[in-house]
């Protein structure tokens, strides 16, 4: 994408009514309005909050808000040019139920109150294989303490990966932590009872994926 492309979807995604962009100073000083009070102060109800981490295009968040209108879903990625496309169809097709937010994903404890958040989805992440590159792992363990931190008790964490390399960390992990794992399966389409949402939504590279022959790996897993 060229730069001047960039800009454009930048200065669109400032006009845009379902994106929140705050500055990180605004973040770590904790004086974030919207932290505690995303369902009644963004999304105007009083439904389950449910965030995408590491969004994209924001085409799972978009889809995953069409297939449940009563469920708030929050797309959050650092990229802003990449979920300008997901934010722009959303407003075009007057999806009230999905937002997206401008943010590094190692802040979200300080974007989200304790217990606030219901469910989380994490779909297709880097799986920064290198050691060097550990610390930026989505499911490394002090991300893990932050998801446990603004999650619901009850409240689950979704998994939805190419990577057999990240499946099976996160599985390992998971089982070391003694976390509860409800599903985990390396090939969500060939599994049996995989959920609706995990199997019917599909991304642009996804499809690719599947295309080739790659297998889609899926955990759902609940904090002790």
């Amino acid at each position: 994408m060229g730069s001047k492309n960039k800009l454009r979807r930048f200065r669109e995604n400032e006009t845009f009514s379902n994106v929140v962009q705050p500055s990180r100073e605004e973040v770590l000083s904790d004086s974030l309005e919207l932290k505690g009070n995303w369902r009644t102060n963004f999304f105007k109800n009083n439904n389950p909050l449910v965030l995408e981490l590491g969004c994209g295009k924001g085409e799972y968040s978009v889809n995953l808000a069409k297939a449940y209108p009563d469920i708030n879903f929050l797309g959050i990625d650092i990229k802003g040019a990449r979920f300008w496309r997901g934010a722009k169809i959303a407003l075009e097709e007057n999806l009230q139920n999905v937002g997206f937010l401008r943010t590094q994903i190692e802040l979200v404890d300080h974007i989200f109150a304790k217990n606030e958040v219901d469910e989380i989805w994490i779909t297709f992440p880097d799986p920064q294989i290198k050691y060097k590159r550990t610390k930026h792992r989505l499911t490394n363990e002090d991300f893990l303490q932050k998801y446990k931190k603004i999650l619901k008790p009850e409240g689950v964490v979704h998994l939805k990966t190419d990577s057999e390399f990240m499946h099976g960390y996160t599985l390992g992990l998971l089982h070391g932590l003694g976390e509860t794992i409800e599903y985990a399966h390396h090939d969500v389409y060939g599994s049996q009872g995989a959920p609706e949402a995990v199997t019917s939504i599909q991304t642009f590279y996804e499809k690719q994926y599947l295309e080739i022959g790659k297998k889609i790996t899926y955990i759902r897993f609940k904090f002790r």
